[in-house]
């Protein structure tokens, strides 16, 4: 009898290890997602990627608002599936994963135990580590902290973005998830109690103000901050143009290590490059995204916007 599976997952990244499942031998019984959301500036309705993936597959899809509900829970027990797996999804309580009898794993993206929380592609960036993975680990009453059962390395380049670490972190997934599945089916694996410790470090959820460019940082850690950000959701700053101060995002950047005497933080445009001073040198900018307008690199831009004289950022 194949193994039958209910899935919990909202974003891109859970719909790659999603249909690597669907073309398994296992079997998907129902998919769990968010409910649909107002976004963007007209305020229309935007349904998941997973939705989205369920609806052109054909497969059984459930929305709850809340996820105690016991019409839902009792939808779920329906099913009599062997495994939940949870990709990139909100916490589950233990009504909902205490259901299958071989357990509900999740994926996360990170060796843990450091890096628990909502984005831990982006703070292996942002904090210049050389090495992370993946982990599936069975699901607990805290966030992250369950028994581990597989882990996965991978390697991180000098020029990784989110972008391209939040693929190669895909790839690897799909093969820790099919292992996991095998594992757990077959009663080979041995779930591992998490190490604890003060020392651990975190992923916490992204927010305005900690995706805010420090520009007194040092101008690799700027770097570091603006890729572990690239393309979501993007490392912003403000820019003031004759006391008059709006946001922009910075996407793509390089360094360039100089002695200088421009003030600092100033906003340069040189030889068809925006540049920004630092006491280190130059931060180049690449592409980035004003106001109003949409992301574009740099030479778009200066195609057909000037900026005024005295514009610095902070």
């Amino acid at each position: 009898m194949k193994t039958k599976i209910i899935f919990f997952g909202t974003p891109n990244f859970a719909v790659g290890i999603l249909d690597e499942i669907q073309k398994s031998e296992f079997t998907i019984v129902a998919v769990v997602t968010s409910v649909d959301k107002k976004s963007g500036r007209g305020r229309k309705i935007k349904s998941s990627a997973v939705k989205n993936y369920c609806l052109t597959n054909e497969i059984k899809l459930y929305q709850p608002k809340s996820l105690i509900d016991k019409v839902f829970i009792s939808k779920l027990r329906i099913h009599k599936a062997d495994l939940f797996i949870v990709v990139a999804f909100r916490m589950i309580p233990k009504v909902v994963w205490s259901i299958p009898k071989k357990g509900t794993f999740n994926l996360h993206a990170s060796l843990l135990p450091n890096y628990r929380g909502a984005a831990p592609i982006n703070w292996v960036l942002i904090n210049q580590e050389k090495m992370t993975g993946l982990t599936t680990f069975f699901i607990d009453e805290k966030i992250d902290t369950g028994e581990i059962l597989l882990k996965k390395e991978c390697k991180i380049k000098n020029d990784e973005t989110f972008d391209s670490l939040h693929e190669k972190l895909l790839k690897l997934g799909k093969e820790l998830v099919i292992n996991t599945i095998i594992g757990l089916t077959s009663n080979v694996l041995l779930p591992i109690k998490q190490a604890n410790s003060k020392y651990l470090k975190i992923a916490p959820k992204l927010n305005k103000e900690n995706t805010k460019i420090n520009w007194n940082q040092p101008m690799n850690q700027i770097v570091s901050f603006i890729n572990g950000l690239n393309s979501y959701p993007g490392a912003w700053s403000e820019i003031n143009n004759n006391g008059l101060v709006n946001t922009f995002k910075i996407y793509n950047c390089r360094l360039e290590y100089s002695d200088h005497n421009v003030k600092i933080n100033d906003l340069i445009i040189a030889n068809k490059q925006i540049k920004i001073s630092h006491k280190e040198g130059f931060l180049i900018i690449e592409s980035l995204k004003l106001p109003g307008k949409k992301q574009l690199t740099s030479i778009e831009l200066l195609n057909g916007y000037c900026f005024d004289t005295g514009v610095f950022v902070s």
